[in-house]
């Protein structure tokens, strides 16, 4: 069997497709975060933007059309997941739907994936859509991080993000950080040996 590794490759979903969003902007501060402050990971993000609407009527001859394929790709070389998810009328959004069922269609790229959820929005901080994305990942055969959990207000006070999206207060900032730990260290107890 092969030795653990030392660094974790994490592919990075963000279900909001707006540039501005809270939660692209947690993605880009986990990116940060994984380059300073978390030895052993390296985050990339991964743009689920051009995938087009699950159409299995575009699967021709076995094979994907381009972006599709080049997007499994991504999840399959990863060694976990980071999703940050918007939440959309109480569950995930369209776009993370879409790129969560385009993944899973045989060969499923998300099978034995480690993976944590993090969300920034309204009232409950995108924690329905959490939940409602931790029963997909069920069937999906996803492992996802319990805790620490992490969803913020994104409207209540002290402000959390600037005018473009970007993460601003340090006490969020610190929470992202030890969900990124616990994943790093979740990923590697789930590694072969």
């Amino acid at each position: 069997m092969a030795a653990s590794k030392s660094v974790i490759n994490v592919a990075a979903l963000c279900g909001s497709l707006r540039s501005a969003s809270f939660n692209r902007g947690l993605i880009r501060s986990a990116m940060k975060l994984s380059k300073e402050a978390i030895e052993g990971m390296e985050i990339e993000y991964v743009d689920i933007s051009p995938l087009s609407l699950l159409n299995t009527d575009l699967i021709v001859g076995g094979k994907f059309p381009p972006a599709v394929e080049a997007f499994r790709q991504q999840i399959l070389k990863a060694d976990g997941v980071l999703f940050a998810t918007a939440e959309n009328n109480f569950s995930v959004s369209a776009p993370l739907k879409n790129a969560l069922d385009w993944a899973s269609i045989a060969p499923n790229a998300w099978a034995d994936k480690p993976a944590a959820i993090i969300s920034a929005g309204g009232t409950f901080g995108g924690g329905l859509s959490q939940l409602h994305l931790r029963q997909i990942g069920v069937y999906l055969d996803l492992h996802f991080v319990n805790k620490p959990h992490f969803n913020v207000n994104a409207f209540q006070p002290p402000p959390k993000f600037d005018s473009d999206g970007n993460l601003i207060d340090e006490a969020t900032m610190e929470s992202l950080k030890q969900v990124l730990q616990a994943l790093r260290t979740f990923t590697l107890r789930l590694q072969p040996k």
